[in-house]
Parts: C-alpha cells; structure tokens; sequence
C-alpha cells in the first residue's frame, strides 16, 4: 500500500486560520451537539472490555464539559490529560468538584487533569468533534498515533459529506460561495487511519435531522454550532437586504416536516482504532523509538 502525504489528504477549501481562530476563541459552555454526540460516543466505551489505565481528552471544551465528566466517571481511576490550543482554560474547566467531606484531607481544590506534551502515552485518545476541523488531518492522526500507548485506542466523531446537504442546495441554486467546507467521507478516515499506523479501523455514521420553526432560530443555531471555513466564503460582513435575501431562500428552499417545520440534515462519523505493535523493517541501520523497543521486547521480538 502506497504511503499517503500529508498534501493528498488536505481537505479542499479548509481554511486552516479560520479554523484556528474559531478554535481559540474563549467559551465557558461546549455545543450542545458536541454534549450530544459525546455522549453517543461514551455508550460506545462498553465495547472495550479492558478499561484504558490512562486517556487524553483532546479539545475537551469543544469536544463536550459534560461528555468529559461522563467518560471520566467510566474511566474512574483512570489518569487523565487534557490537550487544547487553550490550555490554562480548558485544565480549569475540567477540574474535579471537591468531594463534600469532614475529612481535612479532602478539603482541596477539585483535581485537575494533566497537561499534554509530546512524551504523553495514553492507554485511550478521546476526540469528539474535532477532526473536521483540521486542514491536514494526517498529520493530526500520526501525532494522535504517537500519543497512544501501544495496544492503546483512539475514540473520535466528527461531521460527515451529508451535513448541512439542505443548505448547500439552497447556496447552490443562487450562485453563493459554499456554506461550509466539505466534510471527509468515513471511508477516507478508515483508510487515513491506516496510513497514520492504526490498525483494525470501525467507522460508523448516523444522520440527525434537526428541525426549526423558521429560518432565523436555524440560522442562530448554526452560529453557535461553528462558522463558514472555507476559504471562498464571502469576505466581509453581508448586508441587512442580504441577510433577509438568505432567511426567505431557506423559508422557501430548505424541505418542511408534516407539521411545516424546516428540516436539516447532520452526518455524524464515528471511528475507533488500536495501535498495533510496531512492526520494524530492519535495514543496514534502523531507528527504533525506546517505546517501540519496549513494546517489541514485551512482545518476544527480536
């Protein structure tokens, strides 16, 4: 199998500074449907049945507050970390409550997690709606694959190609730049999971459809969901007359349930995966990372 580069994988359109920018802004409360799917993906934990000793939560305050209290009840004893372009903020924001108690000992600040740096190894990476916001989303999956102990595991979601479907249609017919970049099929993270050196990939998919009374409650919920990334959106503020222009071509556009209200499609993308242990071609002279030597001398290899 031919190595992928990281150039064949970037997503089209995808701009990496917008992105940046929207995933640095300050927030306090994660997306409902982030909480949502978090907590989708957490009943997926009972599939494993050796629990990982230690996991990181990648972009916890994106990803779900609440979805990361639930896996860490799950995981309970588990040590956990935390990686986020927002470090300080995030740490804070996934602090353990005070336990209520008589005993002095027990009277602390709740615990806080531990910061990620690239010697982190994890027994599971936990990422919830954050893959499709990366413009090279290879590089992401070998450095998330170096984070992970091995015979450790990634857990991840993120949007897929039919999200939004409705109101691309409606762009399309008035000749508007897209309303969002493109989203990766499930198909093409399998196989970019592969590359990245994951091994026995399970993806999965579910749509949610979504429904509005009308097409200003759509429009503020999108908002708060994320912003337009891609990089021939329109530039520059829009309008009042447009911005009314864009309320009554989705009133008119965008397909109703029997009862009127407009509807909107999400895909949601699941994926879990293992590191193996590392399989090392021997030539002349051959680099092997201490913990791939570890692994391969706990495994019987010579």
């Amino acid at each position: 199998m031919n190595n992928l580069s990281e150039a064949e994988t970037a997503v089209p359109g995808l701009d990496p500074q917008a992105a940046l920018r929207w995933q640095q802004q300050p927030r306090t409360e994660s997306p409902w449907l982030n909480e949502e799917v978090g907590s989708r993906m957490a009943e997926r934990l009972q599939w494993f049945r050796d629990k990982p000793a230690s996991w990181l939560h990648w972009e916890p305050v994106t990803g779900g507050l609440q979805a990361h209290q639930r896996v860490r009840a799950i995981l309970a004893g588990a040590q956990c970390h935390v990686a986020s372009v927002r470090l300080p903020q995030a740490l804070a924001a996934t602090r353990e409550p005070p336990t209520p108690s008589w005993n002095p000992k027990h009277w602390l600040r709740g615990k806080v997690p531990a910061p990620f740096n690239e010697d982190t190894r994890v027994g599971m990476l936990w990422a919830n709606m954050a893959l499709h916001l990366e413009a090279r989303p290879l590089a992401l999956l070998r450095r998330w694959n170096a984070a992970i102990e091995t015979n450790g595991f990634l857990m991840f979601s993120c949007l897929g190609p039919d999200t939004l479907r409705e109101l691309r249609a409606v762009y399309a017919r008035l000749g508007w730049p897209e309303p969002t970049h493109p989203f990766t099929d499930m198909h093409d993270w399998g196989d970019m999971l592969v590359h990245s050196g994951f091994a026995e990939p399970v993806m999965d998919m579910e749509r949610i459809t979504l429904s509005y009374s009308g097409a200003r409650p759509l429009l503020q919920d999108l908002r708060l969901l994320g912003r337009n990334l891609h990089e021939n959106r329109f530039s520059g503020l829009r309008a009042r007359s447009w911005h009314a222009q864009l309320c009554a071509a989705i009133e008119s556009g965008i397909p109703r349930s029997p009862d009127g209200r407009l509807l909107l499609t999400l895909e949601i993308i699941y994926g879990h995966a293992f590191k193996p242990k590392p399989r090392v071609k021997l030539d002349a002279t051959t680099a092997v990372s201490m913990d791939d030597m570890r692994a391969m001398l706990r495994s019987g290899r010579r």
